[in-house]
């Protein structure tokens, strides 16, 4: 496979946010939204921030149960909701950078289709 090219910094930031990167990088985005590993950078990349925001409970005065009470009632239906909603997010973000929705079917498609073939093979059709 040849090597990708990767955003400078300041697209990066941009991609982040929502921006659309230029075609060249297509590959890079491509793998990114649908590679290994791609649900968990998505994951990531919505808690993290949240997390580091929510840090500033901590500067709440009292027993430590509180703020941490309070960051987990945020945290826990934001870590839902992220989960719940990454599948439609990362084809939102396929479809703005001109790319097929589909992809994220691929891998699915691809274990049904090794299923059946070793059904076939033990059963037959």
């Amino acid at each position: 496979m040849a090597e990708q090219t990767r955003p400078n910094f300041p697209q990066y930031c941009g991609y982040l946010l929502g921006k659309t990167l230029p075609d060249r990088y297509q590959d890079w985005v491509r793998n990114d939204l649908v590679g290994p590993g791609a649900q968990a950078r998505y994951i990531i990349r919505f808690t993290v921030p949240a997390t580091l925001i929510l840090l500033l409970f901590l500067l709440i005065p009292g027993p430590i149960w509180i703020p941490l009470a309070m960051m987990a009632l945020l945290l826990i239906p934001l870590a839902y909701f992220v989960v719940a909603l990454g599948t439609i997010y990362r084809r939102h973000r396929l479809l703005s950078h001109g790319l097929d929705p589909e992809l994220l079917d691929e891998k699915a498609q691809r274990r049904a289709d090794r299923t059946r073939e070793d059904y076939e093979k033990r059963h037959g059709r």
